[in-house]
């Protein structure tokens, strides 16, 4: 099963204003739950209200030139971050979605792949951050590589590089 997250890429108006933002302006985004619905809403420095305790991943940056192509960079942090807040998260589409993050964690080494293991029908991977040295268990969805790629595309759009 292929998961779809529908999220919004920079929408370069301000969601607390509804003033466009400007080139080289700093911004601050946010990713909310709204109806099982992830969904993107960009802030200008100014009117940043700070990230809610239902956020699932916010960052900031500077709004790039209108036709400038966008250098791929990660903010780590923020990626661990999302990638902690959705550990309890039982529905399949968010489980998914942290086991896509959790790989792209592993190839940028945050996290160290230790073991698997399984528990009934269910594997999940061990995973351990070298940095604070907590193990975390990741559930494994068997994705297909199509369905990896799908996944991944909607976490870039999700850290505006789309």
């Amino acid at each position: 099963m292929t998961a779809s997250y529908p999220i919004q890429s920079h929408t370069r108006v301000c969601a607390g204003t509804g003033r466009p933002l400007q080139s080289g302006e700093k911004y601050y985004s946010v990713v909310v739950d709204e109806a099982g619905q992830l969904v993107r809403r960009d802030y200008s420095a100014s009117a940043w209200p700070g990230a809610s305790d239902d956020a699932v991943a916010f960052w900031s940056g500077k709004v790039p030139p209108q036709n400038q192509k966008r250098r791929l960079t990660f903010d780590d942090d923020m990626m661990m971050e999302c990638f902690e807040r959705l550990a309890d998260d039982a529905d399949s589409k968010r489980m998914q979605f942290r086991y896509v993050v959790a790989l792209l964690l592993l190839r940028r080494k945050r996290l160290r792949f230790e073991d698997t293991k399984r528990e009934q029908d269910q594997e999940y991977l061990l995973m351990r951050c070298p940095k604070t040295n907590v193990l975390f268990e990741v559930c494994d969805p068997h994705l297909a590589e199509a369905d990896i790629a799908a996944v991944q595309d909607e976490v870039m759009k999700l850290l505006g590089c789309d």
